[in-house]
């Protein structure tokens, strides 16, 4: 059921917010508080484990909603489970005829177990530079610098050259079903006049040498078929010579499919990247051949690595309920990923690899998204950073996981991925996402506000 919180206009109303006449009085920026908007978000846990069993974003969405009434806006609240909430706001352009601007993040986050962590998960602590925590690179980081730049720019009374829509969405880490595909599918008015958007794991830097930083905007995803195997066989003791064991076949099928290696192919988006890349490392980059040059590229590699081919990873295994008993089915779960264009090809090759006793079924499946790297938006994406970082340029790169993006993509708008961020060379920036220990530098969020706002008025 959607409903609006305490102050917020019913969900019904669709109506922007306009900026309001500049406080004269105003001294905080939104550098000034973006890392307090980090940590505060951090410091809401709102732990997704896809089951409803977490404590929900709804109290993230309210702050949200909080911090953008504060400065005059009139955000509103779509709840579509209990405790599974997102907050919207329509910022009025100077220019209404021309399309609207999205800019979407998530507030949910996978899990985290404190123990393992150098510093809590949910203490959005600051250490060594950085704020740590569950969501400082996915994707708190960005709800904050969105905020504080909008917060900025709302009391400084600066419209922004077109209308702008900000979407803090429920359920990413799940797929998105109580979160974007809920407000795609039963409220696609609040994005009515939106063409293009921006949202996560995008913009991000790497340091090639002192006169050159390569920041990668995400212009393509993966597609994804989250699956389950099955394997029927004879139930019996475990005592007897057993031909037919389930365990047996799906294991061995799960082998297989674990140490295959997929072919490489060739997208549009890595060919791009490719060409790029070799031009600043001064060498032309063989496909076919990149074990050295992954090697050269730090934490980014893991990234970069994944978008060459399909891939399958087994994640569980289910069977049996005692030491003596051989189980009459054996399950399994894989995290199946593949590159745009290639679905059929991958779903093959599936079946080929698991051979024809093993079931397979798909859990969650999702599309493969790819967009050329050219446009308005990307001349300003490339402004707004140099601008902030001389040496900076913008390459295109595809995601190997998917976000939001492909939800907004059912509505037609063309989606990037663009949260900047200047990063040390040595963090091991990939390694971040669902990792342990994840943190943002607090000047990488200080930076990101400053481009983000270049970028609104240049878009």
């Amino acid at each position: 059921m959607d409903g609006p919180p305490t102050g917020t206009p019913p969900a019904g109303s669709v109506g922007g917010s306009s900026v309001s006449e500049p406080d004269r009085t105003r001294s905080v920026t939104g550098e000034d508080e973006v890392v307090d908007l980090c940590r505060e978000l951090i410091q809401i846990d709102t732990s997704n484990y896809g089951d409803h069993s977490g404590p929900g974003e709804r109290k993230a969405a309210e702050y949200v909603a909080e911090k953008l009434a504060e400065v005059g806006l009139e955000p509103q609240i779509f709840e579509s489970h209990q405790g599974r909430a997102s907050t919207v706001v329509r910022i009025e352009g100077e220019d209404r005829s021309r399309p609207g601007l999205l800019i979407h993040g998530h507030t949910d986050v996978v899990p985290a177990n404190a123990q393992d962590w150098t510093h809590h998960p949910f203490s959005g602590e600051i250490a060594d530079g950085c704020v740590w925590g569950r969501g400082a690179v996915d994707m708190k980081d960005m709800d904050a610098m969105t905020l504080a730049v909008v917060r900025d720019r709302v009391r400084s009374g600066r419209k922004p050259p077109r209308d702008l829509v900000l979407a803090f969405l429920a359920d990413e880490e799940a797929g998105g079903k109580f979160g974007a595909k809920h407000l795609v599918t039963k409220h696609p008015d609040l994005f009515e006049g939106v063409t293009e958007a921006i949202g996560e794991v995008g913009g991000f830097s790497f340091t090639v040498n002192e006169n050159l930083r390569l920041y990668l905007v995400e212009t393509a995803q993966k597609g994804m078929h989250w699956m389950k195997l099955t394997v029927d066989g004879t139930a019996g003791h475990g005592s007897m010579i057993h031909r037919d064991n389930a365990i047996t076949e799906l294991s061995e099928a799960v082998g297989r499919l674990g140490r295959h290696k997929f072919p490489v192919r060739v997208t549009k988006t890595l060919r791009h990247f490719l060409d790029e890349l070799g031009d600043a490392l001064g060498t032309e980059l063989d496909p076919e051949n990149m074990d050295a040059t992954l090697a050269k590229l730090g934490g980014i590699a893991k990234l970069i690595g994944a978008s060459l081919q399909n891939t399958a990873n087994p994640t569980q295994l289910g069977a049996g309920y005692k030491v003596n008993v051989i189980p009459g089915q054996a399950t399994a779960h894989v995290d199946a990923r593949y590159l745009p264009g290639y679905e059929e090809e991958f779903l093959a090759d599936l079946d080929r690899i698991l051979g024809p006793n093993v079931k397979r079924e798909d859990v969650h499946a999702d599309k493969a998204l790819e967009t050329t790297f050219d446009g308005a938006l990307v001349d300003a994406m490339q402004t707004a950073l140099s601008a902030e970082d001389p040496i900076a340029r913008a390459v295109p790169y595809m995601l190997s996981a998917g976000t939001d993006a492909k939800s907004f993509d059912d509505l037609g708008i063309r989606c990037f991925g663009f949260a900047p961020l200047k990063l040390p060379p040595e963090l091991d920036f990939a390694g971040m996402f669902h990792g342990v220990d994840e943190r943002v530098p607090v000047d990488a969020l200080k930076f990101g506000v400053r481009v983000l706002d270049r970028f609104i008025e240049a878009s």
